[in-house]
């Protein structure tokens, strides 16, 4: 190869060239400019310009929508284990799993109480399983165990018909009232369930927290609804004959304590006496 000037045709720069080093240094010069290229756009904000690549700010925000989308996740599966527990104390399906919680020991066969348990037979189970809730509770006044007196109040006043009964799945007692009775709740807590059943008619569910649940069936009418925030001996439901399980004027009153169902007659006194 000859490199010559036009004008004078003075010769400038004379080089061999085979075909081997014109392939070599083709390929180098490739090499050397794709490297270039690969460079300036893969370590430079050029990239972002690339039909199809995410920014990173757009990556920024994928990164929180995951923790999000976790979060939520979470959140579903708690609160479908908690209107799961709603669902078994509406159709009164509970499962004793805990020996020490078994169907026995709840009825009060056992010859041995469970631990928590005191030796007074009135209310001792509710007054020892807030005691314990609230031993190291900041908000108390004084470090004492809170009113229990606001937990205590009975639904309504009238003979019973039919007792708390394990072995027939009765988780409740049945107290014979006159058509429209005020049936009032036993404590502070929200409506977590006021609505129509096809079994039990207008039913109420109050959430006490601690793990009590007071449950209200076959009412005539529904005083509150789904959300509300109640007080204890505030009107909630009047009582009524509704439901395909019904047998009469009547309150089907369930006591629920950490999913356990237990005797209302161990904490209320329904005969007003």
């Amino acid at each position: 190869m000859v490199i010559i000037n036009e004008e004078t045709f003075e010769e400038r720069l004379q080089f061999r060239v085979s075909k081997l080093s014109l392939l070599l240094i083709s390929v180098f010069s490739f090499v050397l400019l794709g490297s270039l290229f690969f460079s300036s756009i893969a370590f430079t904000p050029l990239k972002e310009f690339i039909p199809g690549y995410d920014s990173s700010e757009l990556r920024k925000k994928a990164v929180q929508n995951l923790f999000v989308t976790d979060s939520l996740i979470t959140l579903y599966n708690q609160n479908i284990q908690y209107l799961n527990a709603v669902k078994a104390v509406l159709n009164e399906e509970v499962r004793f799993q805990d020996p020490e919680f078994s169907a026995d020991a709840l009825s009060g066969e056992d010859p041995e109480p469970p631990t928590f348990l005191s030796s007074i037979p009135e209310d001792s189970l509710l007054r020892a399983f807030v005691t314990q809730q609230d031993k190291y509770n900041p908000n108390l006044d004084g470090g004492g165990d809170m009113p229990l007196e606001t937990l205590l109040l009975p639904p309504a006043l009238g003979p019973i018909s039919q007792e708390f009964t394990l072995k027939e799945d009765h988780y409740a007692v049945d107290i014979v009232l006159e058509e429209n009775t005020p049936i009032k709740a036993i404590g502070d807590g929200r409506v977590i369930f006021a609505e129509w059943t096809a079994e039990t008619g207008y039913v109420i569910i109050l959430d006490h927290n601690k793990g009590i649940l007071s449950v209200y069936k076959h009412n005539a009418a529904l005083s509150k609804k789904q959300g509300d925030v109640v007080q204890g001996g505030e009107v909630i439901a009047l009582a009524g004959n509704t439901g395909e399980f019904t047998t009469g004027f009547h309150l089907h009153f369930e006591l629920w304590i950490e999913g356990y169902p237990m005797n209302p007659v161990n904490f209320f006194n329904f005969s007003g006496e």
